[in-house]
């Protein structure tokens, strides 16, 4: 695996990932050769299309190409995306129309009456995506197994779809009750408000989410059609900008579930985008994880404007079946991300109660941070940084940033030092210090709460500012090493590069689980493949470029919400044991005698993508690592103490240099702050393994 820059001798075809995040869009290319080209470029929040040409272009210029060489030469252009996430937290998404069974028109709002605090009844809900009047029922009813009880009257549908057109309606989301079992109902609706409402998009429960559980299923497709017309417009826009510059392949988009697919086969789903650039982070901690040899990893992503943590335990990646993006519950696979409004451009200040406080808000890529001098003037935490001398003063991102040292100075002299009575250097390092444990909280959250003790975690530093936290976070949570790759900045970006495509399929079963239901399983897993293989030929893959991961949700009879196992066996004898020892491991208790409800079945249809190789010659033999430059900066372990720090440079770290902390080496996307007492190595790959306090009694480089 190549983590090396190159301008020049590039072999295509090659891959491009852009991942489009808050502050940067991130661009990362991967030729035939396994050559690896990162490239930064500001991004634009106001229109995200405008950020992904300009990094293209960038790109190219920084490549000695011509953009049409550039677009040309890719095999696989694969883009992640937060403007779904975007639209429905700031509720900018398309008039919506609902059609839903008479007498059920208040499911959205009802919510089944779940909170997330179950004491606190005062907080108001926040508004449902669809107006009451735009919920309109039609009369029609499908029975729990698929029998009709009551006909579709067509005219009921015929109504509902004029009030829609005199309320200009953008979208309609279809949700009768029961469609999971039969969808002839919502197709025959479909159908009609095709006739009705030509040009209005559609969305129908039984194609998106055919899921027991009425909520669920109607707040997803409420917010997959809220979300249609804003997301895919912006992503056509896009395709045809890219072709028009020579782009001659299909765009590849990243799902929630972390997987790639087309904006041909996005286009009834967009709702699965909801996390599509950091569930792209799902492939690049796959690799990093092969080529470390370990199976238990946790990363902790840090951008501009937020802290996204994955976990990787025995080398199976955290998934649930539900995601919430504000008050929206989406139920698509979704890979398991917890995020935390921590970022390089959190602001920070004290609040009326004389308390240091670290966000939510951010300053966003423009004003951003005060030291970027476009405007900003409140306190980051790059401010932070920038003061206690741990990030370079001066040019970033090819030129398209500059820090500036007075400005973060001020900035955190005026909105936290002064307030707080206490010098600058010691506002910014409170400042860090608040930031870092809300990042510790967020590992234990997804880790101490699910059973998983942080310590036999390797803990992976991503993002721009990843780097910078994860050798304080890993030792104040008792972990032993800690892993920064080189392309840590672009970590997303790179992720999208090695991502395969994926397609999530799943039935609706509602049995319970006997030894006479193995066969039906069977027959079931089976129909779900020949669907999967229809839709990864589509794709364009071969039979033996395809792999299908089986998977199945279970839960005691009277309970809500299953339990989802991958399925190594049909055998239900086998299929119990296991789900009562995972009952046990996440609830400490297990019913052996009680009946077992199967609630779906659901298969991953995976079509393989190239990926980077990991295959790497020897380390050379072991040396210290050249010192570059020193300057004064505060160490990294919370005390505030100054020092003359040693500077490393990443283009002059080999494989087999190592050094003992603290320290900082500055890498082209990243910077890495090293602390008292550790000892950073630089791997066969090229990237960085720190070991927590391994460093010898007295090699403190001060």
């Amino acid at each position: 695996m190549s983590d090396t820059t190159v301008k020049s001798n590039l072999k295509s075809p090659w891959r491009i990932g852009i991942d489009v995040g808050g502050t940067f869009t991130d661009f990362v290319l991967i030729d035939a050769n396994d050559k690896v080209v990162p490239y930064k470029s500001p991004s634009e929040p106001s229109n995200p299309a405008v950020g992904v040409i300009r990094a293209v272009e960038g790109a190219a210029a920084f490549l000695d190409l011509s953009v049409f060489d550039l677009l040309s030469g890719c095999s696989h252009f694969i883009h992640g995306t937060t403007v779904a996430t975007n639209i429905l937290l700031e509720r900018k998404g398309a008039n919506v129309g609902l059609l839903t069974t008479l007498g059920f028109r208040d499911t959205l709002e009802i919510r089944r009456g779940y909170r997330e605090m179950m004491w606190d009844h005062r907080t108001p809900w926040g508004d449902v995506l669809v107006r009451r009047k735009l919920r309109q029922p039609v009369i029609e009813r499908v029975s729990a197994t698929g029998e009709i009880v009551t006909k579709l009257d067509e005219q009921s549908v015929r109504t509902a779809a004029a009030r829609f057109k005199a309320e200009a309606v953008e979208a309609v989301a279809i949700c009768l009750l029961h469609s999971y079992a039969n969808p002839a109902h919502e197709q025959r609706c479909a159908a009609i408000l095709a006739e009705e409402l030509p040009g209005v998009y559609v969305t129908s429960s039984s194609e998106l989410a055919p899921i027991i559980g009425e909520y669920e299923r109607v707040s997803t497709t409420v917010a997959n059609a809220y979300v249609g017309p804003r997301v895919l417009p912006y992503l056509n826009e896009l395709r045809g900008e890219l072709l028009k510059k020579g782009l001659a392949r299909e765009l590849l988009l990243i799902q929630s579930n972390g997987g790639a697919i087309s904006l041909d086969q996005i286009g009834d789903r967009p709702a699965a985008l909801a996390l599509s650039g950091p569930a792209a982070g799902l492939a690049s901690l796959r690799l990093y994880g092969k080529a470390l040899g370990v199976s238990h990893l946790i990363s902790i992503e840090i951008g501009g404007t937020s802290c996204d943590v994955t976990v990787v335990s025995n080398d199976e990646v955290a998934e649930t079946d539900s995601i919430k993006v504000g008050d929206t519950l989406i139920s698509l696979p979704s890979v398991e991300i917890h995020t935390i409004a921590t970022g390089g451009g959190t602001i920070c200040g004290v609040d009326a109660g004389g308390l240091l406080y670290a966000g939510p808000e951010g300053a966003g890529a423009r004003p951003g941070p005060a030291c970027y001098g476009l405007g900003g003037t409140r306190a980051t935490t790059t401010d932070s940084q920038l003061a206690l001398g741990r990030l370079r003063a001066g040019s970033y991102a090819n030129g398209k940033l500059s820090l500036d040292r007075d400005l973060a100075n001020a900035a955190i002299d005026r909105d936290v030092a002064s307030p707080l009575g206490v010098s600058t250097t010691d506002g910014a390092n409170a400042i860090i210090r608040l930031v870092e444990q809300k990042i510790r909280h967020s590992v234990e959250k997804v880790s101490l709460e699910r059973g998983l003790d942080p310590a036999k975690f390797v803990l992976v530093g991503a993002g721009g500012a990843g780097a910078l936290h994860v050798a304080e976070v890993a030792r104040r949570l008792g972990m032993r090493e800690a892993f920064v790759p080189r392309l840590a900045g672009v970590f997303c970006a790179l992720g999208m590069c090695n991502a395969d495509v994926r397609h999530d399929l799943l039935r609706s079963v509602g049995n319970v689980l006997r030894p006479a239901t193995a066969a039906a399983l069977e027959a079931g897993f089976v129909e779900l493949e020949r669907d999967g293989i229809a839709k990864l030929e589509a794709d364009g893959f071969r039979r033996d470029e395809m792999r299908f991961d089986n998977k199945i949700d279970l839960r005691y009879a009277g309970q809500q919400w299953p339990i989802t196992l991958k399925v190594d066996s049909l055998d239900p004898s086998k299929l119990r044991q296991r789900f009562d020892e995972e009952h046990e491991k996440l609830y400490g208790s297990s019913q052996p005698g009680a009946n077992i409800e199967i609630v779906n079945i659901r298969l991953s249809a995976i079509g393989r993508l190239p990926s980077l190789s990991v295959d790497a010659e020897a380390a050379g033999q072991k040396c210290p690592a050249p010192v570059a430059d020193r300057r004064p900066a505060v160490v990294g372990d919370g005390s505030g103490r100054l020092i003359n720090m040693p500077i490393l440079q990443g283009n002059d770290l080999k494989p087999g240099h190592y050094f003992h902390g603290p320290a900082i080496v500055e890498e082209i996307t990243t910077t890495i702050l090293i602390g008292p007492g550790d000892e950073i190595q630089v791997d066969v790959h090229g990237n960085y393994r720190i070991f927590i306090g391994k460093a010898p009694a007295g090699a403190d480089n001060v």
